[in-house]
């Protein structure tokens, strides 16, 4: 049996030390389906790094998967992901919450009920007011331009709100109110199932409003979790100690064991990779992986491999087959792209299986819940077939093939690789591509996601990728395959433009019942392959490495990236 948090109320069961008492022995892959280096013991500094600047440090203003995982240390929310290893870590669990959501109005009105004894890092108590205050003026997109939307587009906001600072009076209680000290409400525009994900999101976590400043928030947050700012440079780091006003006893998800917590921003990444490796920080915060130089330093030695480990996270890279430009337009011309197109080739150009990731059959990535791998275009050695895509080709009506445009990201190798390997493997059947490559910062909004642009230079094929914002179907799948997300520019949905597709989301979406809903995303993912207008490529894989002196490190499927409240040092 796996060594993984426990169930029933919530905490984390950590795993003893071995019984020789010697540290623990390093190995590939040991932080993924088990607790490596576990320890209870408190005390001592954590040095982390983060190759970039923050987006930002306010839980209403940020929205990169790093940031929603390390802010834990200093934030609580509503709910949050079940710490620890193996897949139990993508479900959800109480955090400020007793409990979770309690649906009513067919799921369009969710109430939940904050546990007593919560304190921000001021003595001051955190109530239910200060939960919807952080909902609300997460809202204002002008303040705060980072942030998610989901709360914004799913509450039922008055039609002329103007958000907390420009109107500091507004009514907002028909979307979010708090009807007691204890108790949060949120009205939704439509009945909607995932909520207790929506709500693990800094968007509600809270923030006392005579504290609060702002854009300038971000400067100096106020703590509701057990770590707070000692220090905070914007651009060069920060400094976490702990905070005295937060109870472990309404908290057994977060063990808090470093004393201190320090962090850089801005380091050059492959002189984080560096340090890493040797020792010098202990925490690579973005989460991502190590960079093509330190794949190459580290793999081949044994040593190192050992300390590193290569979890399969929510992101797929793909091809959208566009259907809107002939002869695509035909599905058996979708299909003779799907039967033609060699995976083995495909998988290398995005590096292979360790730094690339597994051959995807079909859209949803295997960390989903509820997900199914299936394959409904299987190849022998999954290096293409023919005879399938010549025979497709006929049922379409172009048995030599035909001519179209592939795009890909010209900043972005793997892409380009990819485009490369399509444009080999769909020769051998007669499909002829003209390779062409754009900005990634303008792809979306000029080229392979505006559709004038598609529709006008018969762009057949885009390259790309997706990740989910949580582990659900929804979470992953509505944002690529909802037709009705399409609007003339900044399309993520590239392909998907079908009728049936958009019905299952809507039953999905509103189904309550959480294993009669995650069937209903397979079904989805099912009908999407069925009108081959996604042609998967890899479920993307991550190389991390495990930091000198951690102790308690598990890789957490929901975060997708190593669970930061567990860390301690040695």
């Amino acid at each position: 049996m796996v060594l993984s948090a426990c169930g029933g109320g919530g905490g984390t069961q950590q795993p003893a030390e071995s019984a020789s008492g010697g540290a623990a022995q390093p190995a590939f892959n040991a932080g993924l389906n088990e607790v490596y280096n576990p320890s209870t013991k408190k005390g001592g500094t954590l040095k982390a790094a983060h190759s970039a600047d923050w987006d930002s440090l306010d839980p209403g203003d940020t929205y990169y998967g790093y940031s929603f995982n390390f802010g834990r240390l200093y934030w609580r929310t509503l709910t949050m992901y079940k710490p620890g290893p193996g897949p139990e870590g993508n479900t959800v669990i109480p955090d400020l919450a007793e409990g979770l959501g309690e649906a009513s109005d067919g799921g369009k009105t969710w109430t939940y009920k904050l546990k007593s004894g919560l304190k921000f890092e001021d003595g001051t108590e955190i109530t239910a007011k200060d939960v919807a205050y952080a909902v609300a003026r997460s809202w204002d997109k002008k303040t705060f331009p980072h942030g998610p939307s989901y709360l914004n587009e799913l509450l039922d906001w008055p039609k002329d709100f103007k958000g907390v600072y420009d109107d500091p009076d507004a009514d907002y209680s028909s979307a979010v109110e708090a009807t007691d000290d204890s108790t949060v409400v949120f009205h939704l525009k439509e009945p909607f199932a995932s909520m207790d994900y929506v709500v693990q999101m800094p968007m509600t976590a809270p923030v006392p409003k005579d504290k609060d400043t702002g854009a300038k928030y971000k400067e100096k947050v106020v703590s509701s979790g057990p770590y707070k700012f000692e220090t905070n440079e914007i651009g060069k780091g920060f400094t976490l100690v702990r905070n005295d006003q937060w109870d472990p006893a309404t908290d057994p998800n977060r063990p808090a064991l470093p004393d201190r917590i320090e962090v850089q921003v801005n380091v050059n990444a492959d002189d984080l990779d560096n340090q890493l490796i040797a020792g010098d920080i202990q925490l690579d915060i973005v989460g991502t992986g190590l960079q093509a130089a330190a794949l190459g330093k580290v793999l081949p030695d044994p040593a190192l491999k050992a300390r590193t480990d290569n979890p399969t996270i929510p992101r797929l890279w793909y091809v959208s087959v566009i259907p809107d430009t002939p002869p695509l337009d035909n599905v058996e011309c979708r299909k003779a792209v799907m039967w033609a197109a060699d995976r083995v080739a495909n998988q290398t150009a995005y590096g292979g299986e360790l730094a690339g990731g597994e051959i995807a059959t079909n859209a949803l990535p295997p960390p989903i819940v509820g997900q199914e791998k299936f394959d409904l275009y299987a190849t022998p050695g999954n290096k293409g077939d023919v005879n399938k895509a010549k025979q497709a080709l006929t049922a379409c009506g172009q048995p030599n093939g035909f001519s179209t445009t592939m795009t890909y990201r010209s900043d972005r190798p793997r892409e380009k690789a990819l485009a490369e390997a399509m444009e080999q493997a769909l020769a051998k059947v007669g499909i002829k591509l003209t390779l062409k490559g754009f900005p990634g910062s303008s792809y979306f909004s000029d080229y392979a996601g505006n559709v004038n642009y598609v529709k006008k230079n018969g762009i057949g094929l885009a390259a790309h990728g997706w990740g989910s914002d949580w582990p659900d179907g929804y979470g992953f799948l509505q944002a690529i395959v909802d037709s009705r997300t399409i609007r003339d520019a900044g399309n993520y949905n590239l392909s998907v433009k079908n009728d049936e597709v958009d019905k299952l989301i809507d039953q999905a979406s509103a189904e309550l019942d959480d294993a009669a809903r995650a069937k209903l995303w397979v079904d989805v993912d099912k009908k999407v392959m069925e009108d081959a207008s996604i042609l998967p490529v890899v479920w993307a894989k991550s190389l991390l490495m495990r930091g000198k002196g951690l102790t308690n490190i598990a890789y957490n499927e929901g975060q997708s990236m190593y669970d930061y409240i567990l860390l301690g040092v040695e």
